[in-house]
């Protein structure tokens, strides 16, 4: 937000405050100063400053004020005016080709002359023809036969703004000789306004805020009008349909307006906060807008009344039917969501609440009559309908979020007076104001106690009364309890007691200065340690899948369900209860919360197949189902992995060679599995839609499923842009796996005694798992055996149809001998016997 220091002047005194020092003090309150323009005041010395400092300072000798005489034609250029100024010392004759002198060339001696902007030779000025902001230092020159040394200037040439196109005009009582600077000098402060001082975002709140920070007075505007015409009530009515949406709504009337450009030092001033004039009528709804922060919107009145057939019409606030369209001022055609709030009449909508209005009622080069309307709506639908539309305005920007509805009224009363005194007219007596929701300003109660705990500074109660008073709140003291009810400019004041405290709390820190807070040691009792198993089982987790080589990447939480389809194959039915869907999505296509995360890990891998060659991707996050226990969703913590691409990355070593398949991604799994101790997990075929059919195994630790693994299913693979390399997948339950693995796992000392080693080679029917086969042995072995792995599968025409080789790789050893011979054979032959008598296995030579 723009801030001259010109129309901040208008509410509270500046004077004896250096410009830097009330940057400082803004920034150190939460009003950022991102950046701070000179126009015309002397930039502060040096080079070095707290801020972004630009723009230019006035030479105060060489350009002053001056009057226009005369504008006479060139002698050798239509296109071009002489004009004959006097400077306050002597008469000047001025070249330019500003068109809006052209009305006053060859009327001879103007009465009254005409007030401008005069720079003499030498000045340095920007370049109005250039693009950007370049300097430039006025030269003698003959331009068409005609000797030029100095010039009327345009906004842009003083660093204003934007505008070039003809000099600038200033009031008739500007004196003539005194320098620019000091008639109107200004500096501008660019400050960044955060969500939670919205209320600022207008010039009377950055007053209100400098007026608490250096115990200034505060000057109200006035909100008053001149009403000079009939009563209001009849000539229109309001109809509010849901005031939760819509908590209030107020209209003026004001008739026989003029519409005609603003005065010339509005329309500066609203160049200076960045807004461009556009006629007197709005005009005056930006300037109320930037100047006290309740945007407003005029209608043509007579409009209103042709599409009521004749009738005082009936404005009426409700939601958009289905299918329903608005084309705003913009020229967009907009398609409606049911949520979004209009403003219509008994003909159909003009206008979507809150951010913009609509063509058909505008205000045009003929309007006569104005509505004037100032409104309050509630914020979060606001939001939700700027994410849907994907539009934004600055009236929008404020109710999103949140203006007091006190401010509606204030608004209208305003802008009625300033239309009266700009565009003349008559305002109608009074406003209809439909208000069927009053907002209640909370109360809180605070103590000296409160700020020494929470703050660390010693206020006595009338001190901490004293600092809220300034900022506007009505504060009463009883004993040692300060009561301080919220303003009625303010939304930002919680009614819970515990936020409310704190928001209170907050504005004592502020104003006191975070810069005048003590240091001070923690001097409160350390609350108990308690361990937090669940998220020390999520590091562990993490632990083990980075050394292993994966990165960890966080995924959105919402989605939609069109979205989460895609990690199915055409034709699969997903689960068929509700998603979780939240009110004021961040975007429109992302407003459930998920489901499943294997789909927003499917999105990742897409966006990153064509950038990688190799991809080891895992998530740990949360999905969200509907709970049989209450209005909140039941958060189920989930694991998923992903890896595809190359097996090793090319080098002048070798590799590159080989992609990722089921093995490597079974790798990772058992490496986690054994980094947490959890035994005895094994594994047995499954049927889960989103994996290849015969490419995929369920996990099971004892009877419980804790995870499956897989490559991707070729249908859910054709549906995402990932490249022609399989992708291998992995989907956990994170609180089955901690419930399987052990809170602690017993450390052996490393063995004294040589192991003995054995392979050894089982033909087993296909259909026999390798893990069946390995914990049969590994239980037959007990403790004698340390090790059991599985090194070699083969298959051939010797061994017979439907049979297939395991062969493993054993170690025999014990912790207090060395292994004989015997002890070994009887081990082994206990071995082969279990597997021959359960599995059929038969030992290979």
């Amino acid at each position: 937000m723009k801030a001259p220091l010109s129309w901040i002047k208008d509410y509270v005194s500046l004077d004896g405050i250096e410009i830097e020092e009330l940057a400082h003090k803004l920034t150190m309150a939460g009003l950022e100063i991102e950046e701070i323009t000179f126009v015309g005041l002397p930039l502060p010395p040096g080079e070095k400053h707290d801020f972004i400092v630009k723009g230019i300072a006035w030479d105060r000798e060489k350009i002053v004020v001056a009057e226009i005489l005369e504008v006479g034609p060139h002698p050798n250029a239509d296109r071009l005016t002489l004009c004959r100024v006097n400077d306050g010392e002597r008469e000047h004759t001025v070249l330019t080709g500003a068109p809006n002198l052209f009305p006053y060339k060859g009327q001879g001696p103007l009465n009254p002359p005409l007030k401008v902007a005069y720079a003499k030779e030498g000045t340095t000025l920007y370049d109005g023809h250039a693009e950007g902001w370049q300097l430039m230092t006025l030269k003698k020159a003959v331009i068409r036969g005609v000797e030029s040394y100095s010039m009327v200037c345009s906004e842009k040439e003083l660093g204003i703004s934007e505008e070039h196109e003809g000099i600038m005009l200033l009031p008739e009582d500007a004196p003539t000789g005194m320098p620019l600077a000091d008639t109107m000098g200004d500096a501008v402060l660019d400050i960044a306004i955060t969500p939670n001082i919205a209320r600022n975002a207008n010039i009377l709140g950055v007053a209100r805020e400098i007026a608490a920070l250096f115990e200034r007075e505060l000057k109200q505007p006035s909100y008053d009008f001149k009403a000079e015409d009939g009563p209001v009530a009849g000539q229109f009515a309001i109809k509010i349909e849901n005031p939760e949406l819509n908590p209030r709504f107020v209209g003026g009337l004001i008739r026989d307006i003029e519409i005609r450009p603003s005065p010339e030092w509005v329309q500066r001033r609203l160049r200076l906060a960045g807004q461009r004039p556009i006629n007197n009528i709005v005009d005056v709804t930006n300037y109320v807008m930037l100047d006290i922060g309740q945007p407003l919107h005029a209608f043509d009145y007579d409009e209103l009344v042709r599409r009521a057939g004749g009738k005082p019409p009936t404005l009426i606030t409700r939601t958009a039917k289905k299918g329903e369209k608005l084309t705003t001022l913009d020229g967009e055609t907009h398609e409606l969501q049911d949520f979004t709030v209009l403003v219509c009449d008994t003909k159909g909508s003009h206008s979507i609440a809150g951010i913009m209005g609509g063509a058909d009622t505008e205000v045009t080069e003929k309007t006569t009559n104005v509505l004037l309307e100032g409104a309050n709506w509630n914020f979060i639908n606001i939001r939700k309908t700027l994410g849907y539309l994907k539009m934004n305005s600055e009236a929008s920007y404020r109710f999103s979020r949140g203006v007091h509805p006190a401010m509606a009224p204030r608004g209208v009363g305003r802008g009625l007076e300033l239309m009266r005194q700009w565009a003349g007219g008559a305002v109608c007596e009074g406003l209809v104001d439909g208000y069927p929701l009053p907002y209640e300003d909370p109360t809180t109660e605070l103590t000296p106690e409160d700020v020494r705990r929470w703050l660390g500074i010693d206020l006595k109660p009338k001190e901490i009364a004293a600092i809220m008073a300034r900022l506007g709140f009505k504060t009463s003291v009883k004993g040692k309890v300060v009561s301080a009810a919220a303003p009625d400019h303010r939304v930002d004041i919680s009614s819970d007691p515990v936020i409310g405290k704190a928001d209170l709390l907050e504005e004592i820190a502020r104003i006191y200065g975070y810069d005048n807070i003590p240091e001070t040691r923690l001097a409160d009792v350390l609350p108990p340690q308690r361990d937090n198993a669940e998220l020390e089982f999520e590091e562990r987790v993490r632990d083990l899948l980075v050394r292993q080589g994966l990165q960890e990447v966080v995924t959105y939480r919402l989605t939609s369900p069109e979205r989460e389809a895609k990690r199915l194959p055409p034709g699969v039915q997903p689960d068929p209860k509700p998603y979780i869907t939240v009110k004021n999505p961040i975007t429109p296509d992302r407003f459930a919360m998920r489901k499943s995360m294997l789909a927003s890990m499917l999105e990742i891998l897409e966006r990153n197949a064509r950038l990688r060659e190799r991809l080891a991707f895992f998530e740990i996050g949360f999905v969200y189902h509907e709970s049989e226990a209450g209005p909140l969703p039941d958060e189920k913590p989930r694991l998923v992995i992903a890896i595809t691409g190359r097996r090793e990355l090319p080098a002048w070593q070798g590799g590159g060679d080989g992609l990722l398949d089921y093995y490597d991604l079974k790798g990772i799994v058992e490496g986690l599995l054994g980094g947490l101790h959890l035994t005895g997990v094994r594994y047995e075929p499954s049927q889960h839609p989103s994996f290849h059919p015969g490419k995929q195994a369920r996990l099971l630790a004892g009877e419980r499923q804790v995870g499956t693994i897989g490559e991707l299913h070729p249908a859910v693979h054709g549906q995402h842009d990932l490249g022609p390399a399989p992708v291998l997948v992995g989907t956990f339950a994170l609180d089955a796996l901690m419930e399987a693995a052990p809170p602690r796992h017993e450390v052996q000392e490393v063995p004294a005694f040589p192991p003995v080693l054995e392979d050894l080679a089982f033909i087993v029917d296909e259909n026999v798992p390798a893990g069946q086969v390995q914990a049969l042995i590994e239980q037959t072995g007990g403790a004698t055996l340390a090790g059991v792995r599985l090194f070699d599968v083969y298959r051939g025409e010797q061994l017979g149809a439907g049979k297939k080789s395991l062969a493993y790789a054993l170690t025999y050893q014990a912790a207090d001998r060395t292994l004989t011979d015997d002890e070994v054979a009887k081990l082994r032959k206990k071995i082969v016997g279990r597997l021959e008598r359960e599995l059929g296995a038969v030992l290979r030579a």
